[in-house]
């Protein structure tokens, strides 16, 4: 299929702004309340925010979430965001607060971390009306019991092995949404497209 003609504009002063590999073209991307996201970038830098070409940022940090750190993050941004909101060491009510304050805000979704358990997946999707994102960071994680539990898309961290964790849930559950980063080259963002051929991976 011939490629479509897609015109470009850029202006003098934003035409160095960091930019997402063309691969991410290939991508299906994920819909979410009617928008297609492709690309998203990882950072809470709004300097970078307000100079990066990708379709949504992930906020999620080394540190306990803090409401002023994301409501920064969401109001200086011009792309959805999916703010971290702990699940970690961060636990509890706090996790419920933070996520209800992000929703408050205007982010597309709440990002947990890897030792969330299922029950404050359940009782978040209770009690907010945006997507749960729940980070694997191993081919050991219970997949089916995290979506029972409520998540909705499925964040894939596993440095060298994330290619073969996204092969393995993509096997068993065909249609869940999943994030996953695709490497450091166009090649590598290529090789994940094969697991990416039906739809929802970004």
């Amino acid at each position: 299929m011939e490629e479509k003609f897609l015109p470009e504009i850029d202006g003098l002063l934003r035409k160095h702004m960091i930019r997402v590999p063309k691969a991410i073209d290939h991508a299906s991307g994920i819909r979410i309340f009617g928008k297609l996201i492709k690309s998203l970038v990882f950072t809470t830098d709004v300097a970078i925010i307000r100079n990066c070409n990708a379709n949504a940022v992930i906020a999620v940090y080394p540190f306990t979430p803090q409401p002023i750190i994301t409501h920064s993050i969401i109001n200086c941004s011009d792309v959805p965001v999916f703010c971290g909101v702990g699940g970690g060491t961060t636990k509890g009510p706090r996790v419920l607060n933070l996520a209800e304050d992000a929703e408050f805000q205007g982010a597309v979704g709440v990002v947990l971390n890897a030792p969330t358990p299922n029950e404050t997946i359940l009782y978040l999707k209770e009690k907010i009306d945006i997507p749960i994102v729940i980070t694997v960071v191993s081919e050991k994680t219970d997949i089916r019991a995290r979506i029972e539990a409520g998540a909705d898309i499925i964040n894939v961290s596993g440095a060298g092995r994330t290619n073969e964790i996204v092969r393995q849930i993509r096997e068993e559950f065909p249609k869940i949404p999943i994030i996953a980063t695709g490497g450091p080259t166009e090649e590598s963002i290529l090789l994940m497209n094969k697991y990416r051929e039906e739809e929802h991976i970004i």
